[in-house]
C-alpha cells in the first residue's frame, strides 16, 4: 500500500521511523531515517528499520565481503525499489524479502509517490565493507 501521508504511514510502520540517517545522508537522494533494533555489542547480527521519504534511495552500492556478507531487505511499510546492476527493478511491498548476495552492485528506497520502510538485516561475514557508489540517475528513477 502506498502512504503520500506521513501520518497514515506512521500508523503502519510498526518498527518505528527513528532518528534522521545523517551519517549516511551523502548516501542518499532525499531523506532517510534509522531505527536500530539490535545492538552490535550485543547481537552479531544488525537490523535496522530504515524509512524512505517519497523519492528517497541510497546510491548504488556493494556489500563486499571473502565468505558469508551480503544483506537481507525485509519489507515491512509503504511501496518502494530494489534493483542490482543490469536487471529490471522489483517492486517492494509489505511481506517481500530480498536476499543480496556479497558483491552485487544494487539500490533500494521508496517510490516516488510513498514513504516506504523495510528491515536491513547485515549478514555476517568475513572481511565485511561495504562500498558507495554513484547516485541512481534521475531520470532511470523516473521511468520506473
Amino acid at each position: 500500500m502506498k502512504y503520500q501521508s506521513k501520518e497514515e504511514f506512521e500508523k503502519a510502520n510498526v518498527f518505528g521511523t527513528g532518528e534522521a540517517n545523517t551519517a549516511f545522508a551523502r548516501y542518499f537522494i532525499g531523506n532517510s531515517f534509522l531505527n536500530p533494533l539490535t545492538d552490535p555489542s550485543e547481537c552479531p547480527v544488525f537490523l535496522a528499520n530504515v524509512t524512505f521519504e517519497p523519492g528517497c534511495r541510497n546510491n548504488w552500492h556493494i556489500h563486499h565481503a571473502t565468505s558469508g556478507g551480503g544483506q537481507i531487505l525485509i519489507c515491512t511499510a509503504g511501496a518502494g525499489w530494489y534493483q542490482e546492476e543490469g536487471k529490471a527493478a522489483v517492486s517492494l511491498v509489505p511481506g517481500k524479502v530480498i536476499v543480496i548476495p556479497p558483491e552485487v552492485k544494487h539500490w533500494h528506497g521508496a517510490k516516488a509517490d510513498s514513504y516506504f520502510s523495510h528491515i536491513a538485516v547485515e549478514v555476517p561475514g568475513e572481511n565485511t565493507s561495504n562500498e558507495w557508489c554513484e547516485p541512481v540517475d534521475d531520470e532511470d528513477y523516473r521511468n520506473l
